[in-house]
């Protein structure tokens, strides 16, 4: 019996066999254009840069004239020159970041939970946020250095009750760097957050109030929570484009106190043709994004959205 038993499996394995590998075939062929595409325009670039950031002059030739090499004193001579830009970039998208959580959960909230059950309110409430995307990008960060102008209403109100001095003004100031990054993904913000709320059981909060939890409580302890990957999703959808963002310095700041390394990037490879520097600029705003997302991910306990 047990031999009988031992070919009967014996010939069912011979069988699923086939089938098993043409299961694996298909799943080769389905990933195929994917890893292609990954290859070509994430794994080269990324090689290319790296390449490109030990690179040293042509000895004798034009500027912007490089040759292969592997010389790493070009990353310590960016950051010593540079490491000032490099810290101010964190320290604007930090700033953005949490002003945009402080502004944009609220936002989220009354859309999500409030207005359940409301869907021609919570419809139009969810293009008023998203509405800014149909403008260019430039055009809203421009439209921002209208409204800060010197002779604009804010600077003028701000003026008129005495809470800027006399010859003070927001436009090339931090202020205005930090407002532009914070008003132009702030919907990157709304939009997670307001999807995690919409997952929100509402028998819940209504469990907190038949237990006699404060609204505060509640929130603490039930919204907060249960909201956190919409959180944590929001501030790296924010944190990471701010942080190698360079059009609102640019624009709203362009000079020495509101520098980011996204300038100084554009700059050392489109002015001064120093491709090993703005390489080195770079990869080292690269690892240092994915450095400081994976310690947050970890320390706010949503690794499963890495």
């Amino acid at each position: 019996m047990s031999i009988t038993a031992a070919l009967g499996d014996s010939t069912a394995s011979a069988v699923a066999a086939p089938p098993l590998r043409r299961a694996r075939r298909a799943h080769l062929v389905l990933l195929g254009p994917g890893l292609v595409y990954l290859v070509l325009f994430f794994v080269v670039p990324v090689g290319a840069l790296l390449a490109t950031s030990l690179y040293v002059p042509v000895p004798g030739g034009d500027v912007g004239q490089f040759q292969p090499a592997f010389h790493w004193q070009n990353y310590v001579d960016a950051l010593t020159q540079f490491w000032p830009a490099v810290l101010r970039s964190f320290w604007f998208a930090l700033l953005a970041t949490v002003a945009a959580l402080v502004i944009g959960y609220p936002i989220a909230y009354v859309i999500a939970v409030r207005a359940r059950g409301r869907p021609l309110l919570q419809g139009l409430l969810l293009v008023l946020v998203v509405a800014p995307f149909f403008t260019s990008f430039i055009l809203r960060t421009i439209a921002w250095k209208q409204i800060l102008a010197d002779d604009a209403f804010v600077v003028t109100a701000l003026h008129f009750l005495h809470l800027l001095p006399p010859d003070a003004r927001l436009t090339a100031t931090p202020f205005a760097v930090v407002s532009g990054l914070t008003y132009n993904f702030l919907p990157f913000m709304v939009l997670p957050i307001f999807a995690a709320l919409g997952r929100l059981d509402s028998r819940l909060l209504e469990a907190g109030a038949d237990l006699y939890a404060s609204p505060t409580t509640t929130f603490r302890t039930i919204t907060w929570p249960l909201s956190m990957p919409g959180v944590v999703a929001g501030t790296l959808l924010v944190f990471i484009p701010a942080a190698g963002d360079y059009v609102n310095a640019s624009l709203l700041g362009n000079n020495t106190n509101t520098t980011m390394v996204g300038q100084v990037i554009d700059a050392r490879f489109f002015k001064v043709l120093d491709y090993p520097t703005a390489a080195a600029l770079s990869v080292v705003l690269m690892v240092a994004i994915l450095l400081l997302v994976g310690a947050y991910v970890r320390r706010s306990g949503t690794e499963d959205l890495l």
